[in-house]
C-alpha cells in the first residue's frame, strides 16, 4: 500500500487534454459547435478550447501521422464535468443533434450520469454529472492490487431521451456555452491492469478506489470517484504506443512546487525517465502515454 507521505496532493485536479489531430478545422468545428467550447487561445501549437477561462481541450495539428490500430493502448475517454443536470442535457443534445453517429450510450455509475461520445477522429468522449458525495458509498476490498477502501460504481440503465425530457430546459439550451465544466477524469487504455496499478498507485501516488473484474483500475486523490483510469477492454496485451494522432498528453494540476518535487523523486527512485523543470515534470507511463504534472 502507498505509504502517506507519497500520495498525490488530495486537492489536484486535472488540466486540459491534448490531442493530435489531423483535420483541425473539423475537429475544433466539433468541439465548438457540439460541445459548447469556446477558442481561450490559438497559436502555431493548436486551438485550445474551454468554457470561460477554463481550458478544456487543446487540439494539436500533427498532419502525416495515422489514426492509433484497434487495440493500441491510448485515450479511452476525456470526461467533462458539469454542474447541474441541466447542463449535462443541454450538452448531450447539442452533441447529440450535431452527428447522432457519433453517441456511444449512458450510464447511471450510482456516483454519476454519464453520456459517452467520439469525435469525429474517433477520440472518445464521456460528459456526465456527479452525484452528491454523500450519497457515494465506500466497501472496503481486499481483492485488488491493495487493500482498502473501494467506492461502489455499477452501470445502470439510463435512457437518453427519458433525462432529456426531465432535465433539458430552454434556459440551459440558451446558456449552454456559459455553462461551467471542467475534466473531470481521463480514462486510458493500457495492456495489462497490474502494471497500470504499479505505476499509477504505487508510483505516482493514486489512491485505488475500485476495480472492474480484473479489467479495470480507477484511482483518485482525495476521496474522489476517480482522476484517471485505466482498462484492457480494448487493449489487452498493447505495448508501448507508436506516434499516432490521438492523445498527446495528460496534464495533472497540483497546488504547489513541492509535490511536484516529491513526486520528481518518486520517479527517480523508481528509474523513470523524467524531466523536472521545478515547477513541472514531463514523463510517460509503461505505454508511452504522456503525462504532464503542473503547478495551478
Amino acid at each position: 500500500m502507498t505509504n502517506t507521505q507519497d500520495l498525490l496532493p488530495a486537492d489536484l485536479s486535472m488540466g486540459a487534454v491534448l490531442l493530435k489531430v489531423g483535420d483541425l478545422p473539423t475537429m475544433s468545428d466539433y468541439y465548438q459547435r457540439a460541445l459548447g467550447l469556446e477558442v481561450i487561445e490559438e497559436t502555431r501549437e493548436g486551438v485550445h478550447l474551454g468554457r470561460g477561462n477554463t481550458p478544456l481541450i487543446h487540439l494539436a495539428p500533427a498532419q502525416g501521422l495515422q489514426l492509433p490500430a484497434h487495440g493500441e493502448a491510448g485515450l479511452f475517454h476525456t470526461a467533462l464535468l458539469f454542474d447541474d443536470r441541466s447542463a449535462l442535457a443541454a450538452t448531450v443534445a447539442a452533441t447529440a443533434q450535431y452527428d447522432a453517429g457519433l453517441y456511444v450510450g449512458s450510464a447511471d455509475h450510482l456516483v454519476s450520469e454519464a453520456f459517452y461520445f467520439t469525435d469525429p477522429e474517433g477520440n472518445g468522449i464521456e460528459l456526465y454529472f456527479d452525484k452528491p458525495r454523500d450519497t457515494w458509498q465506500w466497501t472496503t476490498d481486499d481483492t485488488g492490487q491493495t487493500a482498502g477502501k473501494s467506492v461502489v460504481m455499477d452501470s445502470l440503465r439510463l435512457p437518453a431521451d427519458t433525462y432529456l425530457r426531465d432535465h433539458l430546459t430552454q434556459d440551459a439550451v440558451t446558456g449552454q456555452a456559459k455553462a461551467a465544466a471542467v475534466v473531470g477524469h481521463v480514462h486510458l487504455q493500457v495492456g495489462d491492469v497490474e502494471t497500470a496499478g504499479r505505476f499509477y498507485v504505487d508510483t505516482l501516488g493514486f489512491e485505488r478506489t475500485a476495480g472492474w473484474h480484473g479489467q479495470a483500475l480507477f484511482v483518485s486523490a482525495g476521496g474522489y470517484h476517480h482522476h484517471m483510469a485505466m482498462n484492457v477492454w480494448n487493449s489487452r496485451g498493447a505495448g508501448p504506443r507508436k506516434d499516432t494522432l490521438g492523445l498527446g498528453e495528460v496534464l495533472v494540476r497540483v497546488p504547489a512546487e513541492d509535490h511536484v518535487g516529491a513526486l520528481a523523486e518518486r520517479l527517480k527512485a523508481a528509474g523513470i525517465d523524467h524531466h523536472h523543470t521545478g515547477s513541472e515534470l514531463r514523463f510517460k507511463d509503461p505505454w508511452n502515454n504522456k503525462i504532464r504534472v503542473a503547478v495551478s
